[in-house]
C-alpha cells in the first residue's frame, strides 16, 4: 500500500478536506470485505504515487466510520467522491481500472 495515501475517519474528515487546499482530493469509500475494493486499491496506490503532490487520494472504511458515508449519501462500494476547494464536484461508483481512474483523476487536476 502507497504511503501516500491518506487514511481519513469521520474526525479527520473535514480537516483533511481543508487542509488539502486547492488540489483535488479524492476519497475512495471501502470496505475490507469488498472484492471489488480490493481490485481498486493496487490503482488508487499507483495514482497516490503518481499525483503525489497534485492530487490527494484518500481511504475511508465504512466498516470503521460511518457519518461521512451517511451525509454523503454512500449505498455502493467502492465510490469515489471528487472534492474541490471543500466542495464535492464528482463521483464514480464501481471499480474501475487504472487507465480509467487516471483519466478520471486528469479531469480535476
Amino acid at each position: 500500500m502507497s504511503e501516500k495515501i491518506v487514511h481519513i475517519t469521520d474526525a479527520s474528515f473535514q480537516s483533511t478536506l481543508e487542509e488539502a487546499g486547492d488540489k483535488p482530493v479524492f476519497v475512495d469509500f471501502w470496505a475490507p470485505w469488498c472484492g471489488p475494493c480490493r481490485m481498486l486499491a493496487p490503482s488508487l496506490d499507483a495514482a497516490a504515487d503518481a499525483y503525489d503532490g497534485k492530487a490527494l487520494i484518500c481511504k475511508y472504511n465504512v466498516d470503521e466510520n460511518s457519518s461521512v458515508a451517511s451525509a454523503n449519501g454512500i449505498r455502493g462500494i467502492p465510490t469515489i467522491l471528487v472534492y474541490k476547494n471543500g466542495q464535492l464536484v464528482d463521483q464514480h461508483v464501481g471499480a474501475m481500472g487504472r487507465s480509467e481512474l487516471n483519466a478520471f483523476i486528469e479531469k480535476f487536476i
